[in-house]
């Protein structure tokens, strides 16, 4: 009854199978790695953000290039103020404002930028205080650069003069004449009377969108194993369903019944046409008769 399984139409749904099951497996398994190594680092990023604010700040020169292990750590700079630049369309406590953000030029010539506070409406220069004049240092958290269209921080490009969209030395090489550190800090308090910008987690870590996608292909994956599975096991018994009926013969049976049928019509209609027939014979022998009967009167 199974011989069919032999059948080179069922090597290829067996050998698609046996390939399919693992490789849906192993997808899974990555995406639910993806997502676990997600929550952790939203876990660490949590705790570290904790523990930096109780650390010494440290020179910035010690903690670049900016990664995970030193984002969010006190660093002190000192310098001078330089340019000013307004970041809109960013949100605080679900309210509309944007950044002020002014350039920091240190002794080496190069500036680092630092967000002094945040202001809530529409981006103008006129509401945003001026930096303080003379050599500062400066003492905050150090954030790693961002991207355009990365969480919280707009895609939009063609910003007017004197704003930005992003904060990173990608975008203000374009606005200022000097280097920038691909890198910015943000004060632990706010600067003439703006709110503090809190502490952003890495990009790609926390419990974010992509955290809760990767959850979702994690299901799919593993729907899709239970899918397979599921369509093998219905074309198996569809196969030793039809096996079964040819053995017990059930098609072979129909298509005698079919014949039988047939038969029957084609006699039936043999019939019809003898009766036919002597009818029209007899009717042709009794205008004989007549005919005759007529002569002989």
């Amino acid at each position: 009854m199974y011989r069919f399984l032999l059948t080179p139409r069922w090597w290829g749904i067996n050998v698609f199978v046996v390939l399919a099951i693992p490789f849906c497996i192993f997808m899974g398994s990555w995406q639910l790695g993806r997502f676990e190594d997600r929550v952790q680092d939203h876990e660490t990023a949590s705790t570290q953000h904790e523990s930096a604010r109780r650390e010494a700040a440290r020179p910035l020169t010690e903690l670049l290039p900016v990664d995970k292990a030193t984002v969010g750590r006190q660093t002190t700079v000192t310098g001078r103020y330089d340019d000013q630049l307004l970041v809109p369309e960013r949100k605080l406590d679900d309210r509309e404002g944007f950044y002020v953000l002014s350039l920091l030029r240190t002794d080496g010539g190069k500036a680092l930028p630092v967000v002094r506070g945040w202001l809530p409406g529409e981006p103008d220069p006129a509401k945003a205080p001026a930096p303080p004049t003379g050599e500062v240092t400066v003492t905050g958290a150090l954030q790693a650069a961002e991207s355009p269209g990365a969480d919280g921080v707009s895609s939009r490009s063609g910003w007017p003069a004197g704003q930005t969209g992003a904060i990173s030395a990608a975008t203000l090489l374009n606005l200022v004449p000097y280097d920038v550190y691909d890198a910015w800090v943000t004060l632990n308090e706010g600067d003439s009377g703006m709110r503090a910008v809190p502490v952003s987690a890495p990009q790609n870590t926390g419990l974010d969108l992509k955290a809760f996608q990767n959850l979702g292909y994690t299901a799919e994956w593993f729907a899709f194993v239970g899918f397979v599975i599921f369509m093998w096991f219905r074309l198996l018994r569809r196969e030793v369903e039809l096996a079964r009926d040819a053995e017990l013969g059930l098609v072979a049976q129909d298509g005698e019944d079919g014949e039988d049928g047939a038969s029957g019509e084609t006699g039936e209609s043999g019939d019809k046409a003898d009766g036919e027939k002597t009818n029209e014979a007899g009717a042709d022998g009794a205008g004989a008769d007549g005919a005759k009967a007529g002569l002989v009167s």
